[in-house]
C-alpha cells in the first residue's frame, strides 16, 4: 500500500504564510534556494523573472509573481541546450519590446570554447522560446548582457567582457542592437571598467534605468561566488548612454551585512504605484555557502542629490515594507513531491547537463532509470526522505537519496533491497563510507539529515518503524562548487536499464534531532 505522506513528515511544518495586515513585512529571500543573477520585468499585472542555471538542466528557470514577494516556478527557457552551446548557462536577462519577449543569456560555445552572449525570443514571457544563437563572443569571453532602449528610441546592448578571467581589465561595452533585437550593429564603445579599489578585478551585471533626463547604470564588483566572495553593488550615472559615466561617491551602495553576504547582480522594475525595486541575489550568512545565491528584493530610493540608496545603505534587508499589492508571503523552504500527477517530473527538478533522467510518474509513483534528479536546497539544515518498495527495485540496482555539489562531488544513501550503503564521491573518487543490513520491511524508508549545509547523517527505518542511524556524521564541505549551491534528490545506480520506484520525496527544514522521529 502506498504511504500516506502526511503521516510521514518528520518535523512540524513551518508556518506557510505570514498574516497579511497593515504591519505586514515581507521577508528575504523572496525565493529560497539557488537562483543567481535574477532578472525581472512587469507585464500587465504580473511580474516575470529568470535566473542562472549554470551546469544544471533544464536551463534558465521562469518564475511568475503578482506582487514581487511570492514567486511560482512555471518552467524553463530551454528544456535542452541550444545546439551551439555546451555549458555555463548564466545570467539570463528577460526583456520585452513591442509585444515580443527576449532572453539575452550566456553560454559557452562548443566550437570556440568561448563564453558568448546569445538571444532567444517568445510571444509570451512564459515561452516557448526560440533560440537565435550568439550575438558576441570575444576572446576573453562575453557575459552579462542587458538590452536597453534610450529616450531617442535607440536600442542598445550592454555586456561585460570577461577580462578578469584573463587577468586583464574588465570592461562593460555598449553597442547598438538591430531593430529586431537579434544582432549587433555599428561600433562598440567602452563605458565602464574596474578602476576603484572596492571593484577588485570585476565590474559586471550591468542594468540601466532612466529617470527623467538621467541614466543610472547599476553594476556589481569584486568576487561573485564561493567561500572567498566579496561581491557588492555600485551605481554610475550619465546624461547619455555613451557617457561619460560618473560613479557614485558612496559606492558600493549595497554590500554584505550580518544576515546576507555578497549581494549583487540584479535587475530593476517599477511597480504600478511608482516604487522602484531591485531583484538580486545574495548568500545567507547562516549556512554559507550551501544554499547558493538566493533571490532577494529591496526598494531603490532616490535622494535629493539624485543618487539611489538601498535599505539606507545597511545592506540587504531581512524584512521590509512590500509593494502595495503584496499578499501573505508563502513559505518557499519546504520541498515536497508525492508524485500525484502522472507524466514527467514537475518544475523544480533538475539534472546534470547531458544526463536527462528517464523518469515517469504514474499511479502516485516515480519510476527512475539509472540516473539522478535533484532539487536546490532551501535551508542549510534539513531532512531529506524517500521510500522505495524493494519489490519494484530491479535486480542489480541500488536506489535512494543523493546530495550533489556537481558531477564529481556527491554523497548518497542507497539500498539494494537487502543492505543500505553510504557513499561519498570527491573529485570523482568514490568511497563506501558505511553499510548496514536491512530488516524485512517494505517499503524501505531512507533519510539524510543535513546540518549547517556541510555535515550529513543517515538513517534507515528498521523493524517496528524505528529509525536506525548508520555511518555517523560525514563531512560534506567539499560539495558546493564556487558558483552553485547544494542539491538534494533521488538516484538510481546500476546497469543502464536499472530501474527503481519512489513513493515520495521531501526536504523538510529542521535539525538533526528530527532524523529519528
Amino acid at each position: 500500500m502506498r504511504l500516506v505522506r502526511l503521516l510521514l513528515t518528520p518535523v512540524v511544518l513551518l508556518a506557510t504564510a505570514i498574516a497579511a495586515d497593515t504591519s505586514f513585512r515581507y521577508q528575504n529571500p523572496v525565493r529560497a534556494g539557488d537562483f543567481p543573477d535574477p532578472s525581472v520585468i512587469r507585464v500587465g499585472d504580473e511580474y516575470w523573472a529568470s535566473a542562472t542555471s549554470s551546469e544544471w538542466a533544464p536551463h534558465f528557470p521562469l518564475l511568475r509573481s503578482r506582487d514581487l514577494v511570492n514567486w511560482e516556478l512555471t518552467g524553463y527557457v530551454f528544456s535542452t541546450p541550444p545546439s551551439w552551446a555546451k555549458s555555463n548557462f548564466w545570467a539570463p536577462e528577460i526583456a520585452q519590446d513591442r509585444g515580443k519577449f527576449f532572453i539575452y543569456y550566456v553560454a559557452r560555445e562548443i566550437a570556440s570554447n568561448r563564453l558568448a552572449v546569445a538571444v532567444a525570443t517568445a510571444d509570451h514571457p512564459g515561452g516557448p522560446y526560440t533560440d537565435h544563437g550568439p550575438l558576441v563572443a570575444q576572446e576573453a569571453g562575453s557575459i552579462d548582457a542587458q538590452p536597453f532602449t534610450d529616450a531617442e528610441g535607440v536600442r542598445w546592448l550592454l555586456w561585460k567582457e570577461d577580462g578578469n578571467s584573463k587577468k586583464i581589465p574588465t570592461i562593460i561595452w555598449l553597442q547598438r542592437l538591430r531593430d529586431d533585437g537579434l544582432a549587433l550593429v555599428g561600433e562598440r564603445r567602452e563605458i565602464l571598467r574596474n578602476d576603484k579599489p572596492w571593484e577588485g578585478a570585476v565590474v559586471e551585471g550591468p542594468f540601466v534605468l532612466r529617470r527623467g533626463d538621467t541614466y543610472y547604470l547599476f553594476y556589481s564588483g569584486a568576487a561573485c561566488c564561493g567561500k572567498n566572495c566579496d561581491y557588492a553593488l555600485g551605481v554610475a550615472r550619465a546624461k547619455s548612454m555613451t557617457g561619460p559615466w560618473e560613479k557614485a561617491p558612496t559606492n558600493p551602495i549595497l554590500a554584505g551585512n550580518a544576515a546576507w553576504r555578497c549581494p549583487g547582480h540584479g535587475s530593476i522594475v517599477t511597480d504600478p504605484d511608482g516604487r522602484t525595486w531591485l531583484l538580486y541575489h545574495a548568500y545567507a550568512q547562516k549556512g554559507f555557502v550551501a544554499t547558493g545565491r538566493e533571490m532577494l528584493l529591496d526598494e531603490v530610493v532616490f535622494g535629493a542629490d539624485g543618487w539611489p540608496t538601498i535599505n539606507s545603505g545597511k545592506g540587504a534587508s531581512t524584512r521590509a515594507v512590500p509593494p502595495k499589492a503584496a499578499t501573505a508571503q508563502a513559505d518557499s523552504t519546504l520541498i515536497r513531491d508525492d508524485f500525484s500527477r502522472d507524466g514527467n517530473l514537475g518544475a523544480g527538478w533538475q539534472w546534470l547537463i547531458g544526463r536527462k533522467p528517464d523518469a515517469r510518474i504514474a499511479g502516485g509513483v516515480l519510476s527512475l532509470k539509472a540516473s539522478d534528479t535533484v532539487r536546490s536546497i532551501t535551508v542549510p539544515t534539513f531532512v531529506s526522505e524517500t521510500a522505495i518498495d524493494p519489490k519494484r527495485l530491479a535486480a542489480g540496482a541500488s536506489a535512494g537519496l543523493v546530495i550533489y555539489g556537481d558531477r564529481a562531488n556527491h554523497i548518497a544513501l542507497l539500498t539494494d533491497g537487502t543492505t543500505a550503503q553510504v557513499w561519498s564521491e570527491q573529485r570523482s573518487n568514490r568511497t563506501k563510507v558505511a553499510e548496514a543490513p536491512l530488516a524485512t520491511v517494505a517499503p524501505i524508508r531512507l533519510r539524510i539529515a543535513c546540518i549547517d549545509g556541510n555535515r550529513f547523517r543517515f538513517a534507515i527505518q528498521g523493524e517496528g518503524g524505528a529509525w536506525k542511524e548508520i555511518a555517523g556524521e560525514t563531512d560534506g564541505s567539499f560539495l558546493p562548487p564556487w558558483d552553485r549551491g547544494v542539491r538534494s534528490g533521488l538516484g538510481v545506480r546500476g546497469a543502464a536499464e536499472a530501474t527503481a520506484s519512489f513513493d515520495y520525496f521531501t526536504a523538510t527544514p529542521g535539525d538533526e534531532k528530527f532524523l529519528s522521529r
